[in-house]
């Protein structure tokens, strides 16, 4: 698969009091706001990364905003999912890192 047919996304938390679990689907960031965006994530702590094929990225949201609103939905101090618990509910929708194809 092309590099340009995926999608890269995250999962992270906020660093700051709020503690929030967000997402950011990278490529689809506006010009304007990407800035902000990266560096709102970057100050958070990553719960997971991947790629997402973009012909199944509107359905793999679905899952990914599932799954956050379920991180969100935790008692804050217990919060918290296993990578390979979000990597099985979004098996459907993984493509291998165009870097070192590692899914």
């Amino acid at each position: 698969m092309a590099a340009d047919e995926r999608t890269m996304f995250e999962i992270f938390r906020e660093g700051d009091y709020n503690r929030a679990f967000h997402y950011i689907f990278y490529t689809d960031l506006e010009e304007h706001a990407r800035d902000d965006q990266i560096t709102k994530a970057a100050a958070g702590e990553t719960v997971y990364t991947g790629f997402l094929a973009d012909e199944t990225k509107e359905q793999a949201r679905a899952v990914v905003e599932a799954i956050v609103d379920e991180l969100n939905d935790m008692d804050e101090d217990e919060a918290g999912m296993d990578a390979a618990v979000i990597r099985d509910r979004l098996s459907a929708f993984l493509v291998d890192n165009p870097v070192d194809g590692i899914r």
